[in-house]
């Protein structure tokens, strides 16, 4: 890797076309050429954080492979920047790009609080867990400056509603004093997203999130104060991380959690230019051997939408790694298992306090 070529800090290495616009822009040689002269940065690599004012907060999702019924994100856009983040293509309904954009754009969401009390009052919701970020991270950077996340939880506890909350960053811990209430009523349930063992290579794939072993500490602390976690093995890269399911698997267990889950890596819209021009620039050793394993987890193509095929793949690669996921459940997880979250009380709480007539 030249370091010279690779933009610090971030994912993607470029700001692919919105497929929704006519237009595209474009950095020049010229231009950059210009700038090399002059001793001007061509891009700032600057991080902003522009406020959005929706009108409601939680979605229902629709899929049918996906294990949520309900989610909400605080923020639009991911300073994390992984670079296989399937959340990418939606930063491109909001008129930006699935490339840096989607790492330098960040939408804030600061009535989101407002927004979710309003719904969980109403007469007509039904009880359901709510999943914080099931698109982006809840706990990603801005949260430190914002807060939204926590003022959440604390909707949530108020009226003693189920929460899941998925996550790579530790700053979770901050807001380790209401998920233990929460705990307390099993309204909680935490999933910690851990792809690697390995430093150098988080370094790369997941640029601005927390350190493996910061990672691995939050798991146990989470655990140790009764806050059931499972670990998102997500995703599984061929010849990537693939070789480390077994060691990841056994470590987590050792640091308390309670379940594995896992995906294996599909590069659906944009992603799959961004990614393949990622790892060209990262990984030119061996970009093209994990290009064609990909494509060999996915009918031959790197973009993969099949419902009940796509987030665990076919063929004798995905076969290999779901066996391997199978294996390690049976050998570090046999008598350990997440616990349902309490869906009873919620009813008792629609005003935010215990009805007791």
């Amino acid at each position: 890797m030249n370091p010279k070529s690779v933009i610090k800090g971030r994912g993607a290495q470029l700001n692919v076309p919105n497929r929704f616009f006519e237009l595209s822009h474009e950095m020049r040689d010229d231009f950059l050429e210009f700038c090399h002269k002059e001793g001007e940065a061509s891009d700032k690599n600057k991080t902003l954080y522009l406020e959005v004012f929706p009108k409601t907060i939680v979605n229902k999702v629709e899929s049918p492979d996906i294990g949520m019924a309900y989610s909400m994100n605080p923020y639009q856009g991911c300073e994390h920047g992984c670079i296989y983040c399937y959340a990418r293509n939606s930063h491109e309904y909001w008129g930006y790009s699935a490339g840096l954009d989607f790492e330098r754009r960040i939408l804030v969401k600061k009535d989101a609080p407002k927004l979710l009390e309003a719904l969980l009052k109403k007469k007509s919701w039904k009880t359901h867990p709510i999943v914080l970020s099931g698109n982006t991270d809840c706990y990603q950077p801005a949260e430190q400056q914002f807060e939204i996340t926590r003022q959440c939880l604390e909707v949530f506890l108020k009226y003693k509603h189920p929460v899941a909350i998925i996550t790579k960053n530790a700053l979770i811990l901050r807001d380790l004093d209401i998920l233990k209430e929460l705990a307390k009523d099993n309204l909680i349930g935490v999933n910690v997203s851990i792809t690697s063992l390995s430093e150098d290579i988080r370094r790369i794939l997941e640029p601005r999130t927390t350190t493996i072993k910061k990672r691995l500490e939050t798991v146990k602390t989470l655990s140790e104060h009764g806050i059931p976690v499972n670990v998102m093995l997500a995703p599984i890269i061929p010849s990537i991380n693939s070789h480390e399911i077994l060691p990841l698997a056994k470590t987590v267990s050792e640091h308390g959690a309670l379940s594995i889950a896992h995906t294996i890596v599909r590069l659906n819209g944009a992603i799959g230019e961004i990614f393949t021009d990622w790892i060209k620039k990262t990984m030119p050793d061996r970009a093209d051997k994990v290009l064609h394993q990909i494509e060999n987890c996915h009918g031959g193509t790197l973009n993969d939408s099949r419902y009940g095929k796509r987030m665990h793949g076919e063929g004798k690669i995905a076969e290999q790694i779901n066996n391997l996921v199978s294996l390690a459940r049976r050998q570090y997880f046999k008598d350990k298992k997440m616990p349902k979250l309490n869906l009873t009380l919620h009813d008792q709480y629609k005003e935010g306090q215990l009805r007791l007539f």
